[in-house]
């Protein structure tokens, strides 16, 4: 088994993969500004495993200098090991002291692996924009030497109709401070995407591994969702002509294309400044989001992808049973 490495994608991209691991998309990864990929193959050329690294801009965390594993997958345990020991070598030349994987470079991107896919007989199946991988591959890490980092869990709720008693007394007290909460429906989305990245670069400023995105960015990855986007499921918390938060939920389009009839609805992002007399408001926005999805014809609503100690998590708990756990794994580098 040898390791090649690569600047560019689009010279990777000629390589063979073996069977069974995901397409290659070279313009992806070309947009995601690795400093190098590799990939372990076999003596006949077949890839068995590849990665890419990222050391030049990353996510900053406690005293560390982060390198990033991301686009990752391995075809088996013995090609993963050598791909996985060649990129900790790699991250280590090049100064990195922490290596954190999955994740495609930052956390605005792909990255956690599935790793708990719920009650034993009775799995959800995947949902739209989650991330999906083999059982096989979190193993590969744990094998190299990872441990877990941070854990994320998915939620269910299948009773769109359950109230949490607290909601009536939250929207009284937003109410008489000038809060209020609108759908997008009949307003310029672009605009909104704008004043939602304003409150966005504020609000999630504290999160685990947070980094900057700039406007373009930012804005680029809505546009890459526009035309699923139900302005009935964008819900903005506003006060006079500011805003101070918002919940950005879509159809669980994974249904549709299994053909089954799109029933669910998925909450991806709640952000609320962060200001002390909006305490609350997350709750209300997730309240106000089933009774808007209810209206619409859906029966569920998953909560997605929350961090441990996100205070989304502490909402969900109300309404919602965890359906999934994920998992962002770590390595020290000794120097």
């Amino acid at each position: 088994m040898k390791v090649i490495t690569f600047h560019s994608p689009y010279e990777r991209a000629a390589l063979v993969p073996a069977q069974g691991l995901p397409p290659f998309d070279a313009d992806q990864i070309a947009a995601h500004a690795a400093d190098v990929h590799l990939c372990a193959f076999t003596d006949n050329g077949e890839i068995r495993a590849h990665c890419s690294l990222w050391w030049k801009e990353t996510p900053p965390f406690e005293a560390y200098r982060v390198g990033a594993i991301g686009h990752y997958a391995g075809a088996d345990g013995d090609a993963a090991a050598v791909l996985l020991d060649a990129a900790l070598s790699e991250l280590r030349e090049n100064g990195c002291t922490l290596a954190v994987g999955p994740m495609d470079g930052n956390t605005w991107r792909r990255y956690r692996f599935v790793t708990d896919v719920g009650p034993a007989g009775r799995p959800e199946p995947a949902f739209f924009m989650e991330p999906a991988n083999p059982p096989e591959w979190p193993c590969q890490f744990e094998h190299a030497g990872f441990t877990p980092l941070a854990a994320y869990y998915s939620a269910l709720n299948s009773d769109l109709d359950q109230q949490d008693e607290r909601i009536n007394m939250i929207s009284a007290r937003f109410e008489s401070a000038g809060v209020s909460l609108r759908s997008a429906r009949n307003t310029d989305l672009q605009r909104q995407l704008r004043r939602i990245y304003e409150v966005s670069r504020v609000a999630f400023t504290r999160n685990f591994l947070y980094t900057e995105l700039p406007e373009a960015a930012f804005i680029a990855q809505y546009n890459a969702l526009i035309n699923r986007i139900q302005p009935e499921l964008l819900l903005l918390a506003e006060r006079g002509p500011d805003l101070v938060g918002y919940l950005f939920a879509v159809p669980d389009f994974a249904q549709a294309a299994r053909g089954e009839a799109m029933e669910t609805f998925i909450i991806k992002t709640v952000a609320i400044l962060p200001e002390a007399n909006l305490r609350g408001l997350g709750g209300l926005l997730v309240a106000r989001a089933h009774q808007a999805g209810r209206k619409l014809g859906f029966r569920r609503a998953i909560h997605a992808l929350m961090h441990e100690d996100n205070v989304s998590r502490n909402i969900s708990r109300h309404y919602a049973v965890t359906m999934r756990r994920y998992t962002l794994f770590s390595r020290e580098l000794a120097p």
